[in-house]
């Protein structure tokens, strides 16, 4: 068990397999960022060896993001090679969903538990302004394909300034389907800095005068902060991440792996712990020294994000290099 120096067990790792991605949303990756060179970016193998030394450590729980996971070939691999690790109990994925219809067989076999995609609006035009394509149907039938086969979470990003009317009408998706619609406060990383988030308790408000009073609803994947809510005649639920005005660091229980091989102990901070050159210099004691690394990413873990005091934020990558 790894456990920080507040108390809190770690027991979960985000893992980023690429910096590219086919949308361009202005909060994540807007056009011209300068994208990373693909031998710099962990191999499957390399990225399956650091999660071997991490579930021997106790670390049962993967996700695997991006940029979008689903464009860097061979992304349903290693789904089949994490679920294949002694000590793994689950493997989950974030997409935007344009690819997920094409390759949700194929993840489904390899034993994927779970999958969160992000949709931030289901008006056409207004989906194309924040993400640059046209892509809004291919991203809906693959919720259809995807609901009922593994359970699936709409993430949602309200941005005062593109999107401030969206949460109605993206509930009906959990009106209409079993999903969970969750909403996540846009947190000042990157192009997000110039956009103002929009409280979940104003989210809700809007919800609950649309569709009547909700009442609370226990249970959430065991991994993250989301808080659920369930509306009458809903068949799946209403879900709030409220990272800036519901501040859940005391129960954070996370690491995030970047795809270029940096253990990052907290979002809201630059400090990382390198991997790679480990990983690549051949040395046969590499095991203890990544389990060594990995101790000392959760040893750095602070005891908060600095979010709402943007001037102490240290973190100044695009959220599309450090992993969803």
């Amino acid at each position: 068990m790894l456990t920080d120096r507040y108390g809190r067990t770690i027991s979960y790792m985000r893992i980023s397999v690429t910096d590219r991605c086919n949308l361009r949303c202005r909060y994540c990756m807007p056009d011209g960022i300068e994208r990373i060179p693909m031998s710099d970016l962990l191999s499957y193998e390399e990225i399956a060896f650091v999660c071997r030394q991490a579930a021997d450590l106790g670390i049962g729980s993967f996700r695997i993001t991006g940029g979008e996971p689903l464009v860097r070939k061979g992304c349903v691999r290693l789904v089949s090679m994490l679920k294949e690790t002694p000590g793994v109990r689950r493997v989950t994925m974030t997409t935007n969903g344009v690819l997920l219809g094409e390759h949700l067989n194929g993840l489904l076999d390899a034993g994927l538990d779970a999958v969160n995609i992000s949709l931030d609006t289901l008006d056409r035009g207004q989906y194309k302004a924040i993400t640059g394509m046209d892509e809004l149907d291919r991203v809906l039938a693959s919720i259809r394909r995807a609901a009922g086969k593994l359970p699936v979470r709409i993430n949602c990003v309200i941005c005062r300034e593109i999107n401030d009317d969206a949460p109605g009408k993206l509930a009906t998706l959990a009106r209409d389907l079993p999903v969970d619609v969750r909403f996540i406060e846009l947190m000042p990383i990157g192009a997000a800095k110039g956009l103002e988030t929009v409280p979940n308790a104003s989210v809700l408000a809007r919800i609950e005068e649309q569709y009547g009073k909700t009442t609370e609803s226990p249970g959430g994947d065991g991994d993250g902060p989301a808080v659920y809510r369930r509306a009458d005649g809903f068949t799946g639920r209403i879900g709030f991440i409220s990272a800036m005005h519901g501040k859940f660091c005391a129960a954070c229980n996370r690491l995030r792996l970047t795809s270029v091989g940096e253990l990052k102990p907290c979002l809201c901070y630059a400090d990382t712990v390198p991997l790679r050159e480990i990983l690549r210099d051949g040395a046969a004691d590499k095991e203890e020294r990544i389990r060594e690394k990995i101790r000392e990413a959760v040893r750095l873990k602070p005891q908060a994000h600095c979010f709402e005091r943007r001037e102490n934020v240290t973190e100044e990558k695009e959220m599309v290099r450090i992993g969803g």
